[in-house]
């Protein structure tokens, strides 16, 4: 269940959208749990883990990209349709060997996003200097 009707959710993205086009960011990414909350809905205690909302200037819907067993929850606590929530597997999780942020770029690629101009939340927690590296 939504705390806000659909419309208030689709009203927020496009002001972000507009703010987005001013800066000449196509692509944006967020990892604020406060941010997502925002634009999606979703509202969950998982952001122990990397996860990510993706605003693209011009798809109709945000992506939610989180671990496997949360993305359930983004299913159930977002206004998006469920094939725009994405999940990776659990050997990402604290692994010395992957790191969410690699399973995220690959997604850019494989949408056609990779070679846009990306915008990411870098004054924040919950997006690491490491995050950004990889």
């Amino acid at each position: 269940m939504l705390d806000f009707d659909i419309l208030e959710y689709q009203k927020r993205l496009e002001k972000t959208k507009r703010s987005m086009e001013a800066k000449g960011i196509e692509v944006l990414l967020i990892t604020d749990p406060a941010n997502m909350n925002y634009l999606s809905g979703y509202d969950a205690w998982s952001f122990y883990v990397h996860q990510m909302l993706i605003v693209i200037i011009d798809e109709p819907q945000p992506i939610w990209i989180g671990r496997y067993m949360d993305a359930p929850g983004a299913k159930a606590k977002t206004w998006m349709y469920d094939e725009n929530t994405m999940a990776y597997p659990d050997y990402y999780v604290q692994s010395m060997e992957y790191h969410p942020m690699e399973f995220i770029a690959e997604i850019l690629e494989q949408i056609g996003q990779g070679n846009r101009s990306i915008g990411v939340e870098k004054e924040q927690y919950y997006f690491t200097a490491k995050a950004f590296d990889v």
